[in-house]
């Protein structure tokens, strides 16, 4: 069967491949559906917040959320180094 993101399967090949749990690993996108299908399947995330983009209203929320890929990596350091 094919699945398509946001299916859980399709992000969870991720983690059987790197044998990592998904919460180890983390999601950063600037499309708020990858964003939601990575929080979902378990994983932690990060948006991209690009002008006139913004995540889901409804569903769980990314823990990083910064307007370019410089300041969402700068937050990466800061939480997952904490």
């Amino acid at each position: 069967m094919q699945r398509f993101k946001p299916a859980p399967e399709v992000y969870g090949l991720v983690a059987r491949e790197l044998a990592v749990a998904p919460i180890r690993l983390r999601m950063v996108a600037a499309h708020a559906w990858d964003v939601l299908g990575a929080l979902r399947a378990g994983y932690a995330a990060a948006f991209v917040a690009r002008s006139g983009n913004v995540p889901y209203p409804l569903g769980p929320q990314p823990d990083i959320v910064a307007s370019d890929m410089i300041a969402v990596a700068d937050r990466i350091i800061a939480v997952d180094t904490a």
